[in-house]
């Protein structure tokens, strides 16, 4: 009951400055009805709270919220709306370029394809857009492909852009017939130059027996890198420059991960997207907004060649305060080694989300509350955190570390073996633990006691101070008896092999003011319980008015903070 009550006053207070007794009394008749059989009772426990919490600052408000769990609110299912969406024949996908590892705003991509077929009962298919190979490789088709399976995404069918190769070389050649189409022999700045002066140059007017001639020798390996590309005639005095004239495909001459030296001619993005979407049946295109100028030209493409044409529904980018989004700028970050690799706990590479303790729940519940939105925002980490941590509250045992132990001796000790609660709500077993007279308390709880002042350690007792000296406390056992509104600190046993030293690693921002800030990760270290030895590499624990950690290396006992 006094639990109950405090946890109550002390939400009211966190959220609301000082606690309202009648709306925390509701809360506290909801959670423990048998409160309501002494009403006044309850009401003087609930305004000694009340006037306890009052006297509380924000952070120590915060410390004794994360000992309790609440009831998570449940979300409204979230239907993705599609135009044209008939049930069971919506097809989507989910098409990434294999040339990097997946970070938050990929998984935003996948979740809104996935999540808006299948609200019509339609299918989402996987496809590695893998026609450059310049850039691409196997590495990084498996670890998409991890990266989904770890998010939970099962997919309808999974393929390859570089398996349709020629599908793309029919369609081009019938562009060229149709003399919509056309092989450039300019440089790239010469072409770059006439596209800005909305000219044409010498080889749009060439024939068309003559384009084929051409194309004819490019696929057959018969020009260098860059010689040539074949351009679609678009329109050259059109206000979106994507339209003028653009690159339908290009020599490349590396080897393919996949097709080594077979072809040498592959097809842009633009081309290559539009065909594989209307082939492989794809109903509607959930990508996001920076490809919004170029749905003219997948349209137009697609309307030249006379192909069926899915919709296409662009959305937002999404981007994180404090980090970064592009591989562009996360590999310089890497190769300088300013950061450990594509799984630092800075970054929002799903390895570096699923390494800071980040579940797969939590980023789905993050990204799909954006929608299919166009308007730009930048949520901070702590959105995303906030996701986290709900999920986390009801299934995450708890322990205690103390950082930056202080010792604190107690007279008169009971010497018990101290069986605490691995959650405070849900049953989830009990760890035990040996007490003595000598106990480990976090530095910061050591300061703010006072001489006299009786304090509670958690799960044990109360202890009343007797005296305080640099780097020790002293105090005497008092009793077991629950005070309301007492300090509890948590505590590790200053006893041979029932303490442990461990690391806690904590990210920050990695970037601050547009700059990296060296100062983006800190290390905490201290003592935690011995029960902490059993746990299992990567699950994701609460130290207890800490915060959420996840055990990145048992043999070190190293934790990453997480929430």
């Amino acid at each position: 009951m006094n639990e109950i009550v405090w946890k109550w006053v002390v939400r009211n207070t966190r959220d609301y400055g000082k606690a309202d007794p009648k709306a925390v009394v509701g809360k506290v008749i909801g959670e423990w009805p048998e409160a309501r059989e002494d009403l006044p009772r309850t009401m003087q426990l609930i305004t000694a709270a009340v006037e306890t919490a009052a006297k509380l600052s924000k952070e120590q408000l915060d410390k004794e919220l994360s000992a309790f769990v609440f009831e998570q609110r449940k979300e409204k299912a979230r239907h993705i709306e599609l135009q044209g969406a008939q049930q069971g024949n919506v097809v989507t996908r989910f098409a990434p370029e294999p040339n990097a590892y997946m970070h938050i705003g990929h998984a935003k991509s996948a979740f809104l394809s996935y999540e808006g077929a299948h609200g019509y009962g339609g299918k989402c298919l996987l496809r590695f857009d893998d026609t450059n190979p310049e850039k691409e490789s196997a590495e990084f088709v498996e670890a998409i492909r991890e990266g989904l399976e770890w998010l939970g995404i099962e997919f309808d069918g999974e393929g390859y852009a570089s398996d349709k190769m020629p599908i793309y070389y029919s369609y081009a050649e019938q562009l060229i017939e149709q003399g919509d189409a056309y092989v450039c022999k300019c440089q790239k700045e010469e072409m770059s130059a006439n596209r800005s002066r909305k000219k044409g140059c010498e080889c749009r007017n060439r024939p068309k027996s003559e384009n084929k001639e051409l194309w004819l020798e490019m696929v057959a390996k018969k020009m260098d890198e860059g010689a040539a590309t074949l351009r679609l005639k678009g329109d050259l005095h059109s206000q979106n420059t994507v339209m003028r004239d653009p690159t339908l495909a290009r020599i490349l001459l590396a080897p393919h991960y996949r097709h080594g030296t077979k072809y040498a001619v592959w097809p842009t993005y633009d081309f290559q997207c539009a065909i594989a979407d209307s082939v492989e049946g794809v109903t509607h295109v959930l990508r996001s907004k920076e490809y919004e100028l170029r749905d003219e030209l997948f349209y137009t493409i697609l309307d030249r060649l006379r192909m069926r044409t899915p919709r296409v529904y662009d959305f937002s980018r999404l981007e994180i305060k404090g980090t970064v989004l592009s591989k562009r700028l996360i590999k310089p970050l890497i190769d300088q080694k300013k950061v450990s690799g594509w799984d630092d706990p800075r970054l929002p590479t799903l390895f570096g989300l699923r390494r800071r303790g980040i579940l797969p729940q939590a980023i789905k519940e993050f990204v799909l509350s954006f929608g299919l939105s166009k308007v730009e925002s930048e949520p901070s980490w702590e959105a995303l955190l906030v996701e986290n941590k709900k999920i986390l509250d009801p299934i995450a045992e708890r322990y205690f570390f103390v950082k930056d132990p202080v010792k604190l001796v107690v007279a008169k000790p009971t010497n018990e073996v101290a069986s605490v609660p691995k959650h405070p709500s849900v049953k989830m077993g009990d760890r035990e633990i040996a007490t003595g007279s000598d106990f480990w308390i976090a530095k910061t709880d050591a300061d703010a006691l006072k001489d006299g002042e009786t304090f509670r350690l958690k799960g044990l007792y109360n202890v009343k101070i007797t005296a305080k000296e640099d780097g020790l406390v002293c105090g005497e056992f008092a009793n077991k008896a629950l005070i309301q509104g007492s300090k509890k600190i948590q505590w590790v046993p200053a006893i041979d092999k029932w303490f442990v030293p461990c690391e806690i690693i904590v990210p920050g921002d990695l970037i601050v003011n547009e700059k990296f800030n060296p100062n983006s990760l800190e290390t905490d270290k201290g003592y935690c319980e011995k029960a902490c030895t059993y746990l299992e590499e990567g699950i994701v624990i609460q130290f207890e008015r800490y915060g959420f950690v996840r055990l990145d290396d048992a043999k070190k006992m190293a934790f990453i903070y997480s929430c």
